[in-house]
């Protein structure tokens, strides 16, 4: 946002220095990104000279040109060959000398030199407005009264003014400082506190406003309540459009608004003064001296100013005349068949209050980033409509004449009231870091023009105008006392206290650190996926209730508005940027929380995400590449575990009504992890056309684990193992995790592992609903070099356990 200097100095009560004002800027948090020296012209008219035509006659070679003589005040006349056809002996005119740069309204800058035309000698310029920046006329030269002294510098006679314009980061939280009042209400307010200023800011004089005649009456229907809260407007008839005065040309330019027509310039003017944005319509052109204020059907056709056509969204709001044709996107842009031309006698001007979501999202929508949309997306001041609104009467009945001609059309259903804050002194204190006293406190909320009432003698009760809208609770409330405090009065301190502590080992951090580590030398890269999600990507498949989401007022991105209910689509969607950047093989793991509302309070839920989708890449040791699956997110899950010492749990089938398939190893009722297949609903929805593959930690349970876990060192048996195959007929509901735990129930002494090597489904060799699961055990003594008849005992026990249990067959 850029602030004018000279805009400041209309409002505030006393004199301040470019570099005083940009250093309390910085301070009061509306941070001075950049500083810089503008004029009202480019190029400040530097070389151009006010003279008068002494002769002029044709040019000997060339019909269209005259040679001229032009005294500027200087021992010699000038000798300049012209063009333009009005050039008279007697004229006075802005002379362009040699050296002087030109700045034109269009083409780019140009150097005048000394030169020929057609054999004639020139030694300048006679200048037309375009071509010094200072109007948009080529027809011919400008021609000044005859009172006009030659020699006189044209910066002089067109008063050229300097200005200081300030380029200010506005964060989106400071809907209060949107217009050039509210940043100088902030500039008194700290003033007031520090420098003990008694004054108040100059606001503009609106007392002579009055309604001329009701000659030109017009309704208006509000319909979309939740949308528009408040709605004014009102009529001016028999003005003139034309160009704008200097000083408020100057004011735009400074500012980079470019100048348009004086109603249009002045809509644009308000829009900076207040942060109020105004339209204004062409009254004759409004269907039946009506305006609706409601949205159309989706898919509606509709023409805005810059000639475009744009297909309407079912919840844009729009302004409507009497038949419900659209005017204008509100809030946004303006139609084409209803603004103010050059021909325009009356008009119907706006000012409104819309809801900040449903504009940010018609702008986003639309891609219209227009600054009435900026500040209405930060939260315009509801109460100030009216206000605005005669502001710019008076400035239209002065620059465009006319005659006010309605009552104010003011449409205000429900009231905004300013909110009231409970603030507690120990609460400012222990957040800014500084103890303030309480009547510091009542003077900086003075200051800010809050109200306050007492609730007993450790807090109060503050009134937040309704400029604030970002300022809803006590945090906030105590971030507007500290801008005003000062944050450079706030000591840094010159002692570092530190507590030695003894944690358990190994710490949640340690944990994390050692999985990171480990899954970032396998080949897994690191993201750090947002917090925040869009309300629609709570998919039904995730199964979480809407009543326990955690909305967000994120005036940034309204899209963006609830915290991450778990860790599966905010990783999905860093799946999707990786793939639409042709990135098609992802191994990803990510550290985070989700959040969800509890009885008292909130829910997070620390986790450890990881994702595998695409392929394997095709090496000359491993063979072609091969399609990602359960087995290698398994297999880095597993790694995890055994990294982390963590051997023993139970094993489940997966239900997850976010998974196709999938597979739960937990500790009774204690989740460690769940991996499997993200289910195929979820992927389309996303965008997403490779099958993905994803495992989610406990981050909680996993350190509790880890830390219970005891490591122990073993040394290398000196004797020789053996391995047995059996081939099992099972039933297809029976798992490998059934057959390990029988494995481990036997208790054997010397049966060290037990893998499973093959599958084997055939309804004509095995029968209906039966599969084969082909195992290698593996036996070691530690101690003896074992025997068939001690390995022999340990398979007819497994044997019979596995028949009995299992209800297996064994094939031979």
């Amino acid at each position: 946002m850029k602030v004018s200097l000279n805009w400041l100095k209309d409002y505030l009560p006393i004199e301040l220095s470019p570099d005083k004002i940009g250093e309390i800027l910085t301070d009061i948090g509306l941070e001075v990104e950049g500083m810089e020296q503008v004029e009202s012209i480019k190029g400040g008219l530097e070389g151009l000279v006010i003279g008068e035509v002494v002769t002029c006659i044709k040019h000997p070679n060339a019909d269209k040109l005259k040679l001229t003589t032009v005294n500027i005040g200087a021992e010699e006349n000038l000798s300049i060959v012209c063009g333009a056809p009005n050039v008279d002996a007697g004229q006075k005119v802005v002379v362009a000398t040699v050296g002087t740069m030109l700045y034109p309204i269009e083409g780019d800058p140009f150097k005048i030199k000394k030169g020929k035309i057609r054999g004639e000698v020139s030694e300048g310029m006679i200048c037309a407005e375009d071509e010094i920046g200072i109007g948009t006329s080529h027809a011919g030269i400008i021609v000044l009264p005859e009172n006009v002294a030659a020699g006189t510098l044209a910066k002089d006679y067109y008063e050229i003014s300097n200005d200081v314009v300030y380029d200010i980061g506005l964060t989106p939280n400071r809907s209060d400082a949107t217009g050039h009042i509210g940043v100088a209400e902030d500039l008194a307010a700290y003033l007031k506190v520090n420098e003990s200023l008694k004054s108040d800011v100059n606001h503009p004089d609106i007392s002579n406003f009055f309604v001329e005649n009701t000659t030109l009456p017009f309704k208006v229907e509000l319909v979309d309540e939740k949308a528009c809260p408040r709605y004014s407007g009102v009529t001016i008839s028999g003005i003139e459009v034309k160009q704008s005065p200097q000083w408020l040309k100057d004011r735009l330019n400074a500012i980079g608004v470019r100048p348009i027509s004086n109603i249009v310039d002045i809509t644009n003017f308000i829009l900076h003064e207040y942060g109020q944005p105004l339209h204004a319509f062409d009254a004759d052109k409004i269907a039946g001296q009506k305006l609706i204020i409601d949205t159309l059907d989706d898919g509606t056709k509709f023409t805005t100013l810059d000639e475009k056509e744009r297909a309407l969204h079912g919840e844009d709001l729009m302004i409507c005349d009497g038949n419900r044709d659209g005017l204008c996107i509100a809030g946004v842009f303006g139609g084409i068949g209803s603004g103010v031309t050059d021909t325009t006698k009356n008009i119907f001007l706006e000012s409104a209050h819309f809801e900040a979501g449903s504009i940010r999202r018609t702008s986003t929508r639309h891609l219209l980033r227009t600054d009435a949309a900026k500040v209405f997306e930060k939260g315009s001041n509801p109460n100030i409509n009216v206000i605005a609104l005669k502001r710019a009467c008076l400035l239209i009945k002065e620059l465009a004449g006319g005659t006010i001609s309605s009552e104010i059309n003011d449409e205000y259903p429900t009231e905004i009231k300013p909110i009231e804050i409970h603030l507690h002194y120990k609460k400012v204190t222990q957040m800014m870091g500084v103890e303030i006293a309480k009547d510091d406190i009542h003077n900086i909320l003075q200051a800010m023009n809050m109200g306050m009432k007492p609730v007993n003698d450790d807090s109060i009760l503050v009134s937040v105008p309704t400029n604030k809208a970002d300022v809803i609770r006590e945090a906030d409330l105590i971030e507007e006392i500290l801008r005003i405090y000062g944050f450079n009065k706030v000591p840094i301190p010159t002692k570092i206290q530190s507590t030695v502590t003894h944690l358990p080992y190994p710490s949640k951090n340690k944990v994390k650190s050692i999985i990171a580590e480990f899954l970032a030398s396998n080949g897994f890269n690191e993201m750090m996926g947002l917090s925040l999600i869009e309300e629609s990507q709570n998919f039904e498949e995730l199964n979480i209730d809407p009543e326990k989401l955690v909305y967000i007022n994120n005036t940034s991105n309204i899209h963006l508005n609830i915290m991450r209910p778990e860790p599966m689509v905010s990783g999905l969607i860093s799946v999707v940027h990786n793939q639409n950047y042709q990135q098609k093989n992802l191994s990803l793991f990510e550290f985070g929380k989700s959040y969800l509302k509890a009885d008292e309070g909130f829910d997070e839920h620390e986790f450890i995400s990881l994702f595998m989708t695409g392929f394997t890449e095709e090496h000359w040791s491993t063979g072609p590449e091969k399609s990602t699956d359960i087995f290698q997110i398994k297999k880095s899950v597993q790694w995890i575990l055994n990294r982390l010492n963590i051997s023993t749990y139970q094993t489940s089938e997966l239900e997850d009504s976010r998974f196709e398939y999938g597979i739960q190893f937990h500790r009774g009722n204690k989740n460690i992890v769940k991996f499997g297949e993200v289910k195929e609903s979820i992927l389309e929805k996303m965008g997403i056309k490779s099958a993905v593959f994803y495992a989610e930690f406990d981050l909680k349970n996993l350190h509790v684990f880890t830390s219970k876990a005891k490591s122990s060192i073993n040394e290398v048996s000196r004797f020789p193992a053996m391995k047995r195959d059996l081939a099992l007929v099972l039933d297809e509901a029976v798992k490998f995790s059934q057959i390990e735990s029988i494995t481990k129930k036997i208790k054997s002494k010397i049966l060290t592992d037990v893998s499973l090597f093959d599958i084997y489904k055939s309804k004509e060799h095995l029968g209906e609903g039966k599969k084969s699961y082909a195992i290698k055990l593996h036996f070691q003594d530690k101690e003896n070099t074992l025997k068939d008849k001690m390995v022999d005992k340990d398979i007819n026990r497994l044997i019979d356990t596995f028949e009995n249990e299992l209800g297996a067959i064994i094939r031979k």
